[in-house]
């Protein structure tokens, strides 16, 4: 024991004696990029054309192999997603093995086998490799394409086209695409439910037959494997897959705006507007101003510390995030800069997204900014180089790029060369914001009037990113109709006033999921102005609020605060069996196009009602409160009316907390029953 503890004061005397004489106020010198050393590739081709990749990687017991076809982008006209709809019934079955049969297979394997238009993966531990690479190349040579599962996959594919008939954001990435590309470019083409039906099991075949082939497609095969067994199993497994004429395809050429302009969409169901800054660039791997490219990127929205996040988010508080990214391609590279914010600051996310590209484009980043930027790209890369699929990508990336085979030992040191006047130049030729598309998808009544004043010209298209007119801001309202007249509308539409407000209380129980976590939200409400909310989610009690008509409070997590001031204010004006007769001395403010219905919109206060025009019930209440001392509107959706006790109740409860969707789907509501005094103390 003596002798430990002499060793150890001998260490630490020899730990300050060292710390003494370093001078801890002149910040160390960085260091020369690590030299990244790769696995060795073997490489071979079959007689069909397939070219072989094998890496040899033993530091775990696990293999992979990848498939890709390196077909050059073609155009699938009015059958758009037949190649999705080929890729998706690959595996599905094969001359030799069922679908189900080889689900288990793999599974039982522990295995993972995947099929895609453009090609499959497969991975598993070495010691089941040999027979996981065996089921791959049988779903690749041999897949069947049966009308049973062809009608399954088309039926899945429509429902997905449905559901994201609504989405702001899908809609916003799809006419992207399609105006930056051209509907008439591989890349800005989509998928519709007129040509998903006009495709038929025989179009998928041809396209099987035409497409997917070996001499045009590369294997990549990395991890813990004998190469020169490896190489006789790829032999026998793939040689016999024939191959063919690919055929050959023009790529329509693609051009930016000659003047930036503003390509509105618009959608009467959005609550936030997404802002896309775009243009088609020049950039494929291997390129000279790649590296100064990359580096721009990740000073300008690379991440959390670049300047459109710092600027947006955290200067401005308009958006969650702000980010940029560059896209490198032999086809369709491009450059977007993207946000998504509230309604009532989308002219002035616009100024300022601009702001930081010009910026960026005109003035040479500091000194400071891109040795962070370097240090950053250079230790997320190392880290990355790791992984044996790293290595794998990189051997794909030289032989389809043709890159000299040294091409990522040196990447670190040509990071680390790029210097302050190439990253402006790579900015300057990359970033065009002279000549880029502003895309925004949003809600033209809340956010055109401003738009108009930056002056820049405005184009307007559809859902399907075909040019149409400026959406109308308001329709006119009758004359003579009022606020009350609406909610009067309302009351006889759930079943009368007179039955309405016969009700002494209500308990609605709804359930929702939160991030996979389900979650019980129960109202109580008892007249004339009593309220409960309670969350219970995890097996205890997330949250409660209690008003008992003229005093409150709110309960998280074990911790009670008395409502008070505006929070008083609005348990308040929010109590109440029916809320709805306070909007009676409201303003009938407009009529609005809401998701193709025509609906009546009620302004009382700090909340926005909407009556649907034809049934006359509510279906949108959007509140605005502040949150961090800026203002945020809350919208909550209702439908899927349900008649209870002689009076019609939403049962379908969907609202927007920030970045977060919430759908409540109602299981229970009790009239004059289920709620007493003790609710609400």
């Amino acid at each position: 024991m003596k002798t430990k503890i002499a060793l150890l004061i001998a260490v630490l005397t020899l730990s300050f004696s060292v710390s003494a004489q370093i001078d801890r106020s002149i910040q160390p010198k960085p260091g020369p990029a690590p030299k990244v050393k790769l696995g060795k590739a073997e490489t071979f081709t079959l007689d069909n054309g397939l070219k072989v990749i094998i890496v040899e990687n033993h530091k775990l017991p696990r293999a992979s192999a990848s498939l890709t076809i390196d077909n050059k982008p073609y155009v699938e006209g009015d059958k758009v997603g037949v190649s999705q709809l080929m890729g998706g019934l690959l595996g599905r079955g094969t001359k030799n093995i069922t679908k189900d049969e080889f689900n288990e297979k793999v599974d039982y394997l522990g295995a993972n086998v995947s099929f895609y238009s453009s090609g499959a993966n497969a991975r598993s531990l070495k010691k089941y490799f040999s027979e996981v690479l065996s089921l791959m190349a049988d779903g690749v040579k041999n897949s069947n394409f049966t009308k049973e599962e062809f009608d399954k996959q088309v039926k899945i594919t429509l429902v997905g086209i449905k559901s994201n008939e609504k989405s702001v954001t899908a809609v916003a990435r799809r006419v992207e695409s399609a105006l930056i590309f051209g509907k008439n470019h591989p890349s800005g083409e989509f998928v519709t439910k007129k040509s998903i039906e006009n495709i038929s099991l025989e179009d998928v075949k041809n396209n099987y037959n035409a497409y997917y082939k070996p001499n045009n497609a590369y294997l990549v095969i990395v991890g813990d494997v004998n190469t020169k067994k490896i190489k006789k199993q790829v032999i026998s497994l793939f040689s016999n897959w024939e191959k063919g004429t690919i055929p050959t395809t023009t790529v329509p050429a693609i051009k930016n705006v000659a003047h930036t302009e503003i390509n509105f969409i618009n959608m009467d169901n959005a609550v936030q507007s997404e802002i896309v800054i775009a243009n088609t660039i020049n950039l494929k791997l291997g390129d000279k101003k790649y590296y100064a490219a990359l580096l721009a990127n990740s000073i300008l929205g690379g991440g959390g510390t670049a300047r459109l996040f710092m600027n947006l988010r955290e200067d401005k508080g308009y958006t969650y995030g702000s980010y940029s990214s560059i896209r490198q391609s032999r086809y369709a590279a491009s450059f977007r800069a993207s946000a998504s914010v509230r309604n009532i600051v989308t002219d002035s996310s616009v100024v300022e997204l601009q702001k930081e590209i010009n910026k960026i484009r005109f003035q040479k980043v500091t000194a400071e900014e891109l040795k962070n930027s370097k240090a950053e790209y250079i230790g997320s890369f190392v880290m990355n180089v790791q992984k044996p699929s790293t290595a794998a990508r990189f051997a794909l990336n030289i032989a389809m790029y043709n890159l000299p085979k040294d091409y990522y030992e040196n990447y670190l040191a040509n990071i680390n060369a790029v210097t302050l006047q190439e990253v402006q130049d790579a900015a300057h030729q990359l970033f065009t914001g002279n000549k880029a598309r502003i895309i925004i998808t949003g809600k033209g009544i809340d956010v055109l009037k401003n738009l108009e004043k930056l002056k820049y010209k405005i184009n307007y298209f559809d859902k399907n990113a075909n040019p149409t007119t400026k959406p109308k801001m308001n329709m006119p309202i009758p004359a003579g109709l009022t606020a009350t007249n609406v909610v009067d509308s309302y009351f006889k539409a759930i079943g009368g006033a007179d039955k309405a407000h016969a009700i002494k209380s209500i308990m609605t129980s709804s359930d929702a999921k939160v991030q996979g976590m389900e979650i019980n939200l129960t109202t109580k409400i008892a007249a004339p102005n009593k309220t409960s909310i309670v969350v219970f989610g995890m097996g205890q009690t997330l949250s409660r609020q209690v008003f008992d008509g003229s005093k409150g409070y709110a309960e998280q997590q074990g911790r009670r605060t008395d409502l008070t001031g505006e929070k008083l204010k609005e348990a308040k004006e929010n109590s109440g069996l029916f809320k709805d007769d306070s909007y009676k001395s409201g303003k009938l403010d407009r009529i609005e196009n809401l998701d193709g219905k025509a609906a009546y919109v009620i302004i009382s206060g700090k909340t926005e009602a909407y009556y649907d025009v034809k049934s006359g019930l509510k279906v949108k209440e959007v509140v605005t409160s502040k949150a961090g001392g800026k203002e945020v509107k809350n919208p909550v959706n209702f439908s899927d009316y349900k008649t209870v006790n002689g009076i019609k109740f939403p049962h379908k409860i969907s609202m927007k907390m920030g970045p977060m969707s919430l759908e409540f789907i109602v299981k229970e509501i009790k009239i004059n029953e289920g709620v007493t005094d003790a609710d609400f103390k």
